[in-house]
């Protein structure tokens, strides 16, 4: 009886750890994810897109302006949905269909920057010999990238969408 009070742990406040705090605000396996690797691919290189079109004497030709509007929409667009998946958003908001808004998303995206590939390839006959080309023709080749990016990212968000049941009404029917 004399050792009792020397095995008695008194201590009441508990001690959390800096990366499980850490964790409870960023979903670190999105990083890790197929999806996450896209989407940092996507804006990696829509980075790259603009930035070589705005490069070039864009303004001679409508169709550069449409491709830089179109990559630099949805740049931003891309980085501050990198930034709502990082931070676990779906987890906080689960009234939001993620997975819808996710296909749209992705899908009307791929078409976007489909249209700006074929805007940018045609018009890349405007600037003849110059020494623009290169920026033009390296635009063209990262655009085609980042077009299949999102539509490899548009096909994740569909599989993600039929594994959630898809269609409601299918759900809600007595069997």
């Amino acid at each position: 009886m004399a050792d009792f009070p020397g095995m008695v742990n008194t201590q009441t406040s508990s001690q959390t750890s800096h990366a499980s705090v850490m964790n409870a605000f960023v979903d670190l396996n999105f990083i890790k994810s197929l999806p996450g690797i896209l989407l940092l691919v996507e804006i990696v290189f829509g980075l790259l897109v603009w930035a070589l079109v705005s490069s070039i004497a864009y303004w001679v030709l409508h169709a550069y302006g449409w491709v830089l509007f179109v990559s630099i929409t949805l740049w931003i667009l891309s980085i501050l949905l990198f930034i709502i998946l990082f931070l676990g958003m779906r987890r906080k908001f689960p009234s939001i269909p993620w997975s819808i808004v996710l296909l749209v998303f992705y899908g009307v995206a791929a078409i976007l920057y489909f249209t700006a590939f074929l805007a940018d390839t045609i018009a890349i006959t405007a600037f003849g010999e110059s020494h623009h080309i290169d920026h033009v023709a390296a635009a063209a080749f990262f655009a085609i990238f980042v077009t299949m990016a999102y539509s490899a990212s548009t096909a994740f968000a569909y599989m993600e969408w039929k594994g959630d049941g898809g269609n409601a009404a299918m759900t809600t029917v007595p069997v």
